[in-house]
């Protein structure tokens, strides 16, 4: 489909309203901070101008839907970006797929962003792309963080019953492939439905089999709730990893101050793959990592977010796109711009030509806790097997 024009639109669609908002901070920042180096981009001869619209997901996947429509048939995006969401971030591909805008997505496993759309690996879709991690790497990651408590043990695997953990599960997508290969014992401590109400079935079954270490992708909320009654029924795990809403302050995702207190004596250990200390640099302004965290919160009054790295990210690489594209008034042409990149960003090499499944970009995990500090929780970054030019910040914790 061909938007001839000499004006040029990227369109976001964000959580800027419901519980999501607090994740979709980091883009809009980013959009604002980059607006100067964003008013034009240079294709070939041609200077072409530059506009970004937001519209807000409302953390919705209807809402979702109509934004994307929106700027599809409204604003005439060239260009789609997102982030954020495990029903959101989906809806939002799945409508530029069918409308045939390009998308580009990230903060979600690539497992997790194909099986959510009705695919599988391999899978090439035409519109969309993404850059995340696997669940695998994720494992990995664990792995190597369990392993300084010692080797081999039995793991208490804490999973919902929706799509996360049943790709958890999976024999062949999840956890089980990477560590029973390194010596570990997965228990399935039983299936819980968000929100959770009452997690004394899987302490009983974590102290039956006498796991350690747990393991999950919970909620804020609900992991609070899974320590609090470990704790009180005397089997307090002396390790929690945790991916998911765990990969940002405890203290962004839920207001209520028993959940800060209980995730902090925790010390909940996730994986890291943005941080001021990664060294990377912007390829728009030339920013480092340090320089981005500083600004955000300088600018916001905030602690940095890990997503902040991989939206700054996303613009680079829609700006990337739209610079190099045959022709950036055609869509079809920014789509092919982005299945052939592989450049350098803040968040570290995109490459969608040698991705672990079609569309997809691969980014390298490191692993991090969550230390308690004078300003709140303080993500350490804890083993970097996986990523040895990010400096390792502090030791794991065991309690």
């Amino acid at each position: 489909m061909n938007t001839t024009s000499s004006r040029l639109t990227i369109g976001v669609v964000a959580p800027l309203t419901g519980r999501l908002a607090p994740l979709g901070r980091p883009l809009t920042y980013v959009l604002e901070a980059l607006a100067p180096q964003l008013r034009h981009v240079r294709n070939g001869s041609r200077c072409y101008d530059v506009s970004a619209v937001v519209r807000d997901s409302r953390s919705d996947p209807a809402a979702a839907r109509r934004a994307v429509h929106d700027l599809t048939t409204t604003d005439r995006a060239h260009i789609v970006l997102t982030m954020a969401g495990t029903q959101v971030l989906p809806a939002v591909a799945d409508t530029c797929e069918e409308l045939g805008v390009p998308c580009l997505s990230t903060t979600f496993p690539w497992q997790a962003y194909v099986h959510s759309r009705g695919a599988g690996p391999g899978h090439s879709f035409q519109w969309t792309y993404h850059f995340a991690w696997g669940l695998d790497d994720i494992a990995t990651v664990f792995t190597h963080m369990w392993e300084q408590a010692g080797a081999g043990h039995t793991v208490g695997c804490l999973w919902n019953d929706d799509l996360q953990g049943s790709l958890l599960r999976h024999e062949q997508y999840g956890f089980a492939p990477v560590t029973s290969a390194r010596g570990h014992t997965l228990v399935d401590l039983g299936p819980y439905r968000e929100p959770a109400t009452d997690f004394r079935q899987q302490v009983g079954r974590m102290k039956e089999y006498g796991a350690d270490i747990v393991t999950s992708a919970a909620t804020a909320a609900d992991l609070a709730l899974f320590h609090q009654q470990a704790r009180q029924a005397g089997g307090r795990p002396r390790l929690i990893t945790c991916s998911r809403w765990l990969t940002y302050p405890h203290t962004h995702t839920t207001s209520v101050p028993g959940i800060h207190a209980e995730l902090a004596d925790a010390r909940v250990a996730t994986l890291v793959y943005w941080s001021p200390g990664h060294p990377y640099r912007s390829s728009l302004d030339g920013a480092t990592c340090a320089d981005l965290a500083h600004a955000y919160q300088q600018d916001t009054g905030e602690s940095w977010l890990q997503p902040l790295g991989l939206a700054h990210a996303l613009v680079e690489t829609a700006h990337r796109a739209l610079s190099t594209a045959d022709d950036p008034t055609d869509r079809e042409a920014v789509a092919r711009a982005i299945k052939g990149t592989t450049f350098s960003t803040i968040a570290g090499t995109l490459d969608w030509k040698q991705g672990p499944t079609p569309n997809v970009a691969l980014l390298r995990l490191s692993g991090g806790q969550w230390h308690p500090g004078p300003e709140g929780p303080r993500l350490a970054v804890v083993t970097n097997a996986g990523t040895p030019e990010v400096p390792v910040t502090g030791e794991l914790l065991l309690t």
